[in-house]
C-alpha cells in the first residue's frame, strides 16, 4: 500500500545530529530502507519536516522505519494511506 510518512523533526535533536555529522547518514539510511517513490523536505510547525511516499507492504515494517526517526531525530511521525492519479481513477471507476 502506498503511504505518506510525515516526519516532523525535533529542532534541538536534529541540531545535535547536524553538528555531530550524523544527520546526513541517518537520513540516507532511512531513505535507502524505505526506497521511496518520492521524498520532499520543508518546514512545518517551525520544524524541519520530511514527506516521504513509499510502499508499505506489511504493517509490521512500521517499527523498522519509524524508530530511527524517533530515536535519532526526535520526530513526530504520521503514516497515511495515499493514492496517485491512477489509483484515484481506478477507485472512482469501481464506484460504477
Amino acid at each position: 500500500m502506498r503511504v505518506l510518512l510525515k516526519a516532523i523533526l525535533n529542532t534541538e535533536k536534529t541540531n545535535e545530529v547536524i553538528r555531530d555529522g550524523t544527520m546526513q547518514k541517518s537520513m540516507q539510511a532511512a531513505l535507502e530502507s524505505l526506497r521511496p517513490e518520492a521524498a520532499y523536505f520543508t518546514t512545518e510547525e517551525g520544524c524541519r519536516t520530511a514527506f516521504i511516499v513509499f510502499d508499505l507492504a506489511d504493517p509490521s515494517q512500521m517499527p523498522k522505519f519509524a524508530e530511527p526517526f524517533f530515536m535519532e531525530m526526535g520526530a513526530k511521525i504520521s503514516v497515511t494511506p495515499v493514492m496517485n492519479r491512477e489509483d484515484l481513477e481506478k477507485g472512482l471507476a469501481a464506484l460504477g
